[in-house]
């Protein structure tokens, strides 16, 4: 076995800080829409897919790829929410063995009265620290390891399916 091929000082500070500010400025916006809203990260980004999908319904398998969770996590999480009123399970016609996940009208409620909480503490702890030229540095950031993954993992790790993220970069 050959020696791993360490990290260098600078490597780790960029690394190491990346995951730092990644930890922090979820924690935060986490938090306050928690406290504002009763919503918790988990309820959020279920609510935001379901908000943006045609007729507010998806897949469970849609949804799994969407929040990028394991089959476990987003049972449990449709459950709690389901029991919540946020959102139904409702039976797929095509496919007896599938089921949609549909935002009911209190979920409606929820997502439209949080996304403008979330969206001004977005900006609060993340864009009003950046200037214009540290957002287009991380947009070609993000799109090359973005590119580097997709180049190298061959099909969603996911769904199995080769094309599924196909549409992650413009």
């Amino acid at each position: 076995m050959t020696d791993p091929n360490w990290l260098d000082e600078r490597e780790q500070r960029a690394w190491r800080g990346f995951l730092a500010v990644n930890a922090a400025v979820r924690g935060r916006i986490a938090r306050q829409l928690q406290q504002e809203t009763g919503l918790s990260s988990a309820d959020y980004a279920v609510l935001v897919s379901l908000s943006e999908a045609p007729g507010g319904r998806l897949r469970v398998f849609q949804l799994r790829v969407a929040a990028d969770w394991e089959k476990t996590r987003l049972t449990h999480q449709i459950t709690r929410m389901t029991a919540r009123g946020l959102v139904a399970r409702e039976p797929c016609a095509d496919d007896p063995r599938g089921a949609f996940v549909v935002l009911t009208d209190a979920g409606w409620e929820a997502i439209t009265s949080a996304a403008p909480r979330h969206v001004e503490h977005v900006r609060h702890w993340f864009f009003d620290a950046l200037g214009p030229g540290h957002v287009d540095a991380l947009i070609e950031l993000n799109d090359t390891v973005t590119r580097h993954l997709l180049s190298t993992d061959g099909p969603c790790a996911p769904c199995d399916v080769p094309s599924s993220c196909d549409d992650v970069l413009p």
